[in-house]
């Protein structure tokens, strides 16, 4: 029987795509065709081992040339497999140790009171929206890479552009290829001049500092990197960050339709449920739906063939949401991650295995270090939210709350005029979000 291409499919089902195909599927895997090419899909804690096993399946040669337009960037340590991955990822390794992400957190937090406290003045705020700004200014000082508190707002619009227009053809797309342009030749720029030494790279409290890691790295073959794939490199350090506000938003709307997670939160005195609640927030919320690559040879999985050059993909969010390994999914509960020791095959939001060694992601201790910082200081904060539509739609990636999630601080001035995210038409409730494709 021939197999389809559900790429359209994919487009319009978003997030379920593979739940629909795993209905129809017979086995451990699905069979279909994607941009024109066989793939199957696997999943399962097993299905991660074998995906980033490098002598199975490749990374780089399954990334679409729009995902390296808008996401990543031509050229990136994405872009890369075995020996030239790791040489490159040592970089990102060197900046992800705990004192430098400790540093991250605590620039970011810093950036966060600042902001809090214009809040009451300002009426209504967009919390994806001030996330965002607040995590720019953040990582930004972080790595030393100067920036102007006028220019914080016009680069985390870019920046967000660039992860919201991946996962989807039309006017997103073609706003984070222009994003990306833009801020590449601004970064390659200033690497000139830092390696020039017209412009010295800022202090910073980072134990290393990201501007000058990348823009004086050396290839394994001695060559620095051009300054715009330095500039590239850059944006993959940054912009991951700046991706959280996509997690801080899902905080939030956590708190709201599950208010026992607030109070746990703002009795929580060691730390121990906001890491857990971190985790939850990662696992139950949709953001990647799945990771791709190629089969570097012909391969067997569980019996069934998969040949060369076929496309291999791992079910994100079907594994996050597996209930053989998160007894009820769909329920939203930071208490399984209590006293529980997470393999690397099993919570796979940002990919699964060995970071220095594979493609999984060495930001991941920065999401949840600052999702474990922030998250206490929104718990904390007192507002109330007028009418907006919080919904957040399974057919839309990446998904994100629809309003952005408007909060009015206590003792803000309401605006006579409502600012455009307020112009929804779905009120706010309690009843429980409807954001699982299964």
């Amino acid at each position: 029987m021939p197999l389809f291409d559900t790429t359209l499919l994919l487009l319009l089902e978003g997030y379920s795509w593979l739940p629909a195909r795993w209905r129809e599927a017979q086995g451990e895997m699905i069979r279909t065709r994607l941009l024109g090419q066989r793939a199957v899909v696997l999943r399962g804690p097993d299905a991660v081992r074998f995906f980033y096993d490098d002598n199975h399946v490749q990374r780089a040669p399954a990334l679409p040339e729009p995902i390296k337009s808008t996401l990543f960037g031509h050229g990136a340590v994405h872009s890369l497999d075995q020996a030239a991955h790791r040489a490159r990822k040592a970089v990102f390794m060197g900046l992800m140790t705990p004192e430098s992400v400790a540093s991250l957190v605590r620039e970011t937090t810093a950036a966060w009171d600042e902001a809090v406290a214009t809040w009451p003045g300002r009426g209504e705020v967009v919390l994806f929206d001030e996330a965002a700004r607040v995590l720019t200014t953040g990582v930004c000082r972080w790595a030393g890479i100067p920036l102007g508190e006028e220019e914080a707002g016009p680069l985390a619009a870019d920046l967000v552009a660039m992860v919201d227009g991946f996962g989807s053809p039309g006017a997103r797309h073609w706003r984070a290829r222009g994003a990306r342009a833009r801020r590449e030749a601004w970064l390659a720029e200033i690497v000139e001049e830092v390696r020039r030494g017209s412009s010295q790279v800022p202090p910073t409290s980072a134990p290393a500092n990201a501007l000058g890691a990348v823009a004086f790295h050396r290839e394994p073959d001695g060559e620095p990197l051009a300054p715009r794939l330095a500039a590239v490199e850059l944006l993959n350090l940054v912009r991951p960050t700046v991706a959280v506000a996509w997690f801080l938003t899902f905080a939030a709307h956590a708190m709201h339709y599950w208010p026992v997670t607030r109070v746990r939160m703002n009795d929580d005195l060691d730390g121990t449920y906001a890491e857990a609640f971190a985790h939850e927030v990662r696992r139950f919320y949709p953001f990647v739906p799945f990771v791709a690559g190629k089969a570097v040879k012909d391969l067997t999985w569980k019996g069934e063939p998969i040949l060369a050059d076929w496309l291999v993909l791992l079910d994100v969010w079907g594994q996050n949401h597996d209930p053989a390994l998160w007894p009820n999914p769909c329920s939203f509960d930071p208490q399984r991650f209590v006293g529980r020791e997470i393999g690397p095959y099993d919570l796979i939001p940002q990919g699964g295995g060995d970071p220095a060694a594979g493609h999984r992601c060495p930001g991941e201790p920065v999401a949840v270090g600052l999702l474990e910082a922030l998250a206490p200081r929104l718990a904390g904060l007192d507002y109330t939210l007028p009418p907006q539509d919080l919904t957040v739609s399974p057919y839309r990636i990446p998904a994100r709350v629809t309003s952005g999630f408007v909060l009015r601080p206590v003792g803000a001035t309401v605006p006579r005029e409502p600012v455009a995210a307020q112009s929804v038409s779905r009120s706010a409730s309690r009843s429980r979000p409807q954001v699982h494709p299964l």
